[in-house]
């Protein structure tokens, strides 16, 4: 199932705590750390703060360790 069309494009997100808008049409984001294509129906993580997506817990975890070390 695709989220709001935009087959092989990459989608423009705005995150939202538990959820997320779809600001741009695409089947697709990229994550944050590793630049690895996440389809939209496995988009499980990402900050809010940040504007992020990751692909999984484990970027999710250097991505938050990165951004508290400055």
């Amino acid at each position: 199932m695709m989220l709001m069309g935009g087959r092989g494009r990459e989608a423009k997100i705005h995150y939202m705590d538990a959820t997320f808008r779809v600001l741009s049409n695409g089947d697709h984001v990229r994550c944050a750390v590793t630049g690895v294509e996440i389809p939209l129906e496995q988009l499980r993580y990402w900050s809010v703060a940040r504007q992020e997506a990751y692909v999984d817990a484990a970027a999710s975890l250097a991505a938050e360790q990165r951004g508290s070390s400055f």
